[in-house]
């Protein structure tokens, strides 16, 4: 495969000296682009954009077109480790994900396999490596998958909820059934992630979007530990091949110096804790990854040109840190936002670096 041509992520990641703060954007590739509205109406649904290599390929590609972003992120959904294991993934129109087959009982967790990446999950890895040669070096490919906790907390409630009092109901009734599941989870996301890396992904990304609905010690036990048997499992490489691992817990402000512990190498940060600070508890363990608040971008060109400088001055000078959002772009950003954010990011940035 193709040499980098820029590896300012990777060594950010790595807290590795560079000439400016990488930016790329979770959920860069999304409904906030005309050009991915057209994809989107082209594959029929939103599923058939995850399960096709080629619509997958152009769609992470989109915003690397617009924007001068330092990554591009494996376009696909957490849900497809449910989804291949039979609990029938959908999306209703304005509900977001469901899952017509929740698990409820001893029974159908009992039932429950690890999908092979190489079969039912095989249009994953054949997107990697469709973009890997795409991107030809350009910038570096984030390969990603939910949290085992977060993938339960769909997996139980069969969607989102406001309180996700089933899985919690669960976690205090029956924790023996919550675990079963979740090591399950763990290596069904260990797997993915392993076969992303074989496929070409050189850095990836844990999404734990539900582990901060959890009081500390419940988060500790259900989510966090179930992350670091994730790690443990991961043929990250060694030396300059060493694939750099994410985590994000959203909601995880009060737990950082645990998750910095688990073994990652980038701890990423939701917009509420305030960077700087955040750097003092971690900083000198692992990279950082955030935390400009998404709803600046519904905001002026020039009001987000002066948010973005105020997260670069709060982590200060030095290594170790990765611009991006505290979680994804909004559906109703203006692309021309997201562009004055990542032209902000380039030439505000090099200050810090020298």
């Amino acid at each position: 495969m193709s040499t980098l041509q820029n590896d300012t992520l990777i060594r950010a990641l790595t807290r590795q000296p560079t000439p400016y703060t990488p930016v790329w954007l979770m959920r860069q590739a999304g409904r906030y682009l005309p050009e991915y509205n057209d994809a989107r109406r082209r594959a029929g649904s939103f599923l058939a954009l995850c399960k096709t290599p080629s619509l997958a390929t152009e769609v992470t590609l989109q915003p690397l077109e617009r924007f001068r972003l330092d990554a591009a992120i494996l376009f696909s959904d957490i849900l497809t480790i449910p989804d291949a294991m039979g609990l029938g993934l959908y999306f209703a129109d304005g509900e977001g994900p469901r899952l017509e087959r929740p698990l409820r009982d001893e029974a159908s967790i009992a039932r429950l396999a690890v999908p092979d990446p190489a079969e039912d999950l095989r249009y994953v890895g054949d997107a990697v490596a469709e973009i890997r040669r795409a991107l030809a070096g350009r910038v570096p490919l984030i390969g990603f998958a939910g949290s085992p906790y977060t993938l339960a907390c769909y997996m139980v409630e069969g969607g989102a909820s406001e309180d996700w009092r089933t899985v919690k109901a669960m976690l205090y009734k029956r924790p023996d059934l919550l675990h079963r599941l979740l090591e399950t989870n763990s290596r069904a996301v260990s797997a993915l992630l392993n076969a992303q890396i074989e496929a070409g992904a050189q850095v990836t990304m844990i999404f734990d979007t539900w582990g901060g609905s959890l009081p500390a010690a419940a988060y500790r036990e259900f989510s966090l530990a179930y992350m670091e048997k994730v790690l443990s499992r991961l043929k990250r490489g060694e030396g300059s091949a060493r694939v750099p691992v994410i985590v994000f817990t959203k909601g995880g402000a009060p737990w950082l110096e645990q998750i910095a512990a688990i073994g990652c190498d980038c701890v990423g940060l939701d917009w509420s804790p305030d960077l700087g600070e955040a750097r003092q508890r971690i900083g000198k363990r692992v990279a950082l990854q955030g935390n400009l608040d998404p709803m600046v971008l519904l905001a002026s060109p020039e009001e987000v040109r002066r948010e973005t400088e105020k997260v670069l001055e709060s982590y200060g000078s030095g290594a170790g840190h990765v611009f991006n959002l505290g979680h994804g772009v909004p559906q109703l950003a203006q692309p021309e936002n997201v562009e004055a954010l990542v032209a902000a990011v380039h030439e505000l940035s090099p200050k810090f670096h020298r």
